[in-house]
């Protein structure tokens, strides 16, 4: 059996007691370190509170050459953990359609997620979330814009936007790189963003909520990662208030 494992946001401490059981009963542990991840523990704090060894799986091990993970699966008792929420990722949804074809049985063993997280401490209604995006470290001779594209789509329809930062190896987008991005893009596309939100370390005792101009986010110390933005479609009154309150709104 397979079995997908949310580990929630921050550290060890957030999966659920039943995710904990499971780990601890299993034949074969791996861990995804790439859409994802705890930045409030190590993998060896994770295998000291599981009681188990953990193999770390890169996105090339999950898309494209999942066959060590599946045999385990076809064989005995296999969790697949991941930070935050398994399905959340479109990679994960595809992991279970491949070992579903095998004839493998899975289950979810669903955490807290970024995606409702972000609403908790921005005050954003979640029902007024559009499409998310992925803002990426810019390449040689490559550097998208569609990123920009899918904000302005959300913004003519009065929506908000999860924006994820891009997470290579130990590199990590910050709030404030992903604003420079976006505001370059906006200047290509000759569009103004009034306002966005960053948030660092959710889930953390002490994450950084700041809303602003870019200029008010770009100035604003975020601390260490991990870090994902917001860039607000139109504010209902409520959600103004809170942003106030809690995220330093002027």
């Amino acid at each position: 059996m397979l079995t997908f494992i949310g580990l929630g946001l921050y550290d060890k401490r957030d999966i659920s007691e039943k995710g904990l059981t499971l780990i601890r009963n299993a034949d074969h542990v791996f861990l995804e370190g790439y859409t994802s991840r705890l930045m409030g523990a190590t993998r060896e704090d994770l295998e000291e509170f599981y009681q188990k060894p953990v193999r770390l799986l890169r996105r090339a091990d999950v898309e494209q050459h999942p066959e060590e993970l599946l045999n385990c699966a076809m064989k005995e008792n296999t969790v697949f953990l991941c930070a935050g929420d398994p399905m959340v990722s479109t990679t994960h949804a595809d992991l279970r359609i491949r070992a579903a074809d095998r004839g493998i049985p899975t289950a979810i063993v669903h955490g807290a997620s970024i995606v409702s997280a972000v609403c908790g401490l921005s005050g954003l209604q979640n029902y007024r979330f559009g499409k998310s995006c992925s803002v990426p470290f810019p390449q040689a001779h490559w550097s998208p814009t569609s990123p920009m594209d899918v904000i302005i789509e959300n913004r003519n329809l009065r929506l908000h936007t999860l924006v994820y930062l891009d997470i290579q190896d130990d590199r990590y987008m910050t709030v404030s790189e992903a604003v420079s991005l976006l505001e370059e893009m906006a200047r290509k596309k000759q569009v103004t963003i009034p306002l966005y939100v960053g948030i660092a370390r959710a889930g953390s005792e002490a994450p950084v909520v700041q809303a602003g101009t870019a200029e008010v986010i770009s100035s604003t110390d975020f601390g260490p990662p991990l870090h994902v933005l917001v860039v607000p479609g139109e504010l209902h009154d409520m959600e103004q208030m809170y942003l106030s309150r809690f995220a330093g709104l002027c």
